[in-house]
């Protein structure tokens, strides 16, 4: 079996362009030429690369491609704006396996404030719908009347929350899909968005990557209000004033990836001290030491109200990808009631790790 001329590309964040176009013969490469705005010495090592690809199974993942890549290369290659990774996600890219964010038209789903627990549920719901081809890719902000905590799926229950102190200022506790740590969360006072996207757009890359990558739209809409933000360890954002935001992904059977990150707008500390157990650290990484302050750094460094931080943070959105607004289907909200009743209402759950 033989096909045109496929092209595929992909830029590297934080990076250079890395191009390629290609042939397939035989359910193998064939006649590949990589190109780019990258920068690599010496010259006839772009010939190596060309020549390692072809003849490569179809069906290779970006680590195969990559893996090939570098042992057909001597060791005084440099290659600077790129690696073997780029070049095999663009290679993926042009045989259709990977996709890019214009490969993709988002839905953003705006359902109103709803109970925590619920909005938990749809983060599962519709990771799977889109995982099972009955959904696309979604956005959407979370908003509830109720506080909460929320732990990460593999956090022990009884090491993260004072129980008691909870139930005394009616906090209640929500354990996720996601891993990650707990997040205290006040309405109005946090800001809470989930990406559900096909695995497609992360194809090749580490998780480490994969966030940094999903994120990349949220360090230019923190830009935006007035926050210098960048990246930071594994799957926070910071800012010169601290760590600004935290992020968790579940991915789910089938190809889908539940992408979501909460920032803090304005916390009470104190409360949130006395409901987490960590509370003491959880400030300290966010650069607040004392428990009479409040962790603050959106409002602080914003100065704006959270609802134009927010807005402003959708029209970054829109401005980068195709968006339509869509609603959430009657069977959807349904799913999410059964699994707030059957899994994220339901103590066992929430103590599946005591």
């Amino acid at each position: 079996m033989t096909s045109g001329q496929l092209h595929g590309e992909y830029k590297v964040p934080g990076g250079k362009l890395v191009a390629v176009d290609l042939e397939v013969a035989d359910e193998r490469l064939a006649r590949v030429s990589v190109s780019g705005d990258f920068f690599l010495d010496p010259d006839e090592a772009l010939d190596l690369i060309d020549a390692a690809l072809v003849g490569l199974p179809v069906a290779s993942g970006v680590a195969d491609l990559a893996r090939t890549i570098d042992t057909a290369l001597p060791p005084n290659v440099a290659m600077v704006g790129f690696d073997s990774r780029a070049v095999g996600t663009a290679v993926r890219r042009a045989l259709g396996l990977s996709s890019g964010w214009g490969d993709h038209a988002f839905t953003y789903l705006d359902p109103g404030p709803l109970p925590p627990a619920m909005h938990a549920a749809l983060d599962e719901v519709l990771g799977r719908e889109l995982a099972e081809g009955r959904r696309g890719p979604t956005f959407r902000f979370w908003e509830w009347q109720d506080p909460a905590v929320v732990i990460g799926s593999f956090q022990s229950l009884r090491n993260e929350v004072d129980a008691e102190a909870a139930e005394r200022y009616g906090v209640s506790v929500i354990r996720r899909v996601s891993g990650g740590g707990a997040m205290f969360m006040e309405a109005g006072n946090c800001i809470t968005f989930s990406l559900v996207v096909p695995a497609s757009l992360v194809d090749g890359m580490s998780y480490e990557a994969s966030y940094a990558f999903l994120d990349q739209w949220v360090i230019d809409a923190l830009a935006a209000v007035g926050v210098q933000a960048t990246y930071a360890g594994l799957n926070d954002i910071a800012s010169p004033a601290g760590k600004i935001a935290g992020a968790a992904q579940k991915r789910f059977v089938g190809g889908s990836v539940l992408h979501h990150v909460t920032m803090a707008y304005d916390i009470d500390a104190d409360k949130m001290m006395q409901v987490l157990r960590i509370g003491r650290e959880k400030l300290s990484d966010k650069g607040t030491k004392s428990a009479n302050k409040r962790v603050d750094p959106v409002r602080s460094q914003t100065h704006l109200p959270r609802e134009q931080v927010m807005a402003t943070f959708l029209d970054v959105f829109r401005s980068r990808y195709q968006v339509v607004d869509g609603e959430l289907t009657a069977d959807e909200l349904g799913q999410a009631a059964e699994l707030v009743r059957t899994k994220f209402g339901n103590p066992e759950w929430t103590a599946r790790v005591p």
